[in-house]
C-alpha cells in the first residue's frame, strides 16, 4: 500500500474513532513504527491531524457551509452519481419530497418526464423541475433564507403536515451515529418534518458526509431506510446502518 493511500485510510480510521496510535497504524497496515510516525507527520503537516503522545487525534473543525449557488458550482461527479440512482428509483405516480440540498437537486435535475408529485421548500429545486411536463410541483411558502434559497418556518411545516408521500430524499451535513445533522436550525426542524411524512427515507450523501456530526441532529439513524453514497464505507460504519436497519446503496459498485 502507497503512503498516500494510508493517510486517507488512518483519516477514515480517526473518524470513526477519533484517536489513533502508532502501535494502531502498526497493526492497521503491517508498517513500522518508523513508517507510521511518517505518517502522522505527514499528515500534520497538511493539518489534517493534531500529533499527540503516541499516537493523533482528530482536530477540533468546523464545516463551512457555503451558499447554495457557490454549492451548485461544486457538483460533483459523486453527487451526480447519488442523484442519478436516486431519480431511478422514481416510478410513474409517485409522490415525492425533496429537501433544498444541492445533492438532491442533482436527482431533481435527472428526473425523466415522469408523472410525478413533487413537494419542496427549494425554490431552485422548483424553477429546475417547471421545465418537466409532467411533474406536479407543491412549493412550500414560508420565510426565505436568501443564503441558502430554502424556505422555513412554521408555515412550511404546518404545510408538510398536510401531504402523506412514498418518498423523502434529504440531505445532510453530516451523517454518523448521532443520526441525521446540519448546520442550521430552521432547515433542520423542515427536514425532520420532511421524513415524518414519508413512507420511505432515503438520505443522498457522498462519502464526505459519512461519520461526520453537524450542530444540529434532526433526524435518528433509525429513521432512514435508504442511505445512497458513492463510496463503501468502513466496516464499523456499515454495522451501524445494519444495526439501525439502514439499506446501503453504493454508486461505485454499479460504475
Amino acid at each position: 500500500m502507497y503512503q498516500e493511500e494510508r493517510l486517507i485510510e488512518i483519516l477514515n480510521y480517526l473518524k470513526q474513532t477519533k484517536r489513533i496510535s502508532v502501535e494502531k497504524i502498526c497493526e492497521l497496515f503491517h508498517v513500522s513504527r518508523d513508517t507510521a510516525r511518517r505518517d502522522l507527520v505527514k499528515l500534520e503537516e497538511q493539518q489534517a491531524i493534531v500529533r499527540t503522545r503516541g499516537g493523533a487525534i482528530l482536530p477540533t473543525s468546523h464545516n463551512e457551509v457555503k451558499d447554495y449557488s457557490n454549492r451548485l458550482q461544486t457538483v460533483s461527479e459523486e453527487k451526480l452519481a447519488i442523484g442519478r440512482k436516486a431519480a431511478s428509483l422514481l416510478r410513474n405516480g409517485d409522490k415525492v419530497i425533496l429537501d433544498a440540498s444541492t445533492t438532491v437537486q442533482s436527482c431533481a435535475a435527472q428526473i425523466s418526464d415522469l408523472d410525478v408529485t413533487v413537494i419542496t421548500n427549494s425554490i431552485n429545486l422548483a424553477d429546475l423541475l417547471s421545465t418537466n411536463k409532467q411533474a406536479d410541483i407543491h412549493l412550500l411558502g414560508g420565510q426565505l433564507n436568501k443564503e441558502h434559497r430554502f424556505l422555513y418556518g412554521t408555515s412550511v411545516i404546518d404545510r408538510l403536515s398536510k401531504y402523506y408521500v412514498d418518498h423523502a430524499f434529504i440531505g445532510v451535513v453530516g451523517i454518523s451515529e448521532y443520526g441525521l445533522t446540519i448546520a442550521h436550525e430552521e432547515d433542520g426542524m423542515v427536514k425532520r418534518k420532511m421524513t415524518e411524512q414519508a413512507q420511505q427515507v432515503t438520505v443522498l450523501a457522498d462519502h464526505t458526509k459519512i461519520g461526520v456530526t453537524d450542530f444540529y441532529q434532526y433526524a435518528d439513524l433509525s429513521d432512514v431506510d435508504l442511505l445512497i453514497t458513492d463510496r463503501t464505507p468502513g466496516e464499523e460504519f456499515q454495522q451501524l446502518l445494519e444495526d439501525n436497519q439502514v439499506e446501503l446503496l453504493v454508486t461505485e459498485e454499479e460504475s
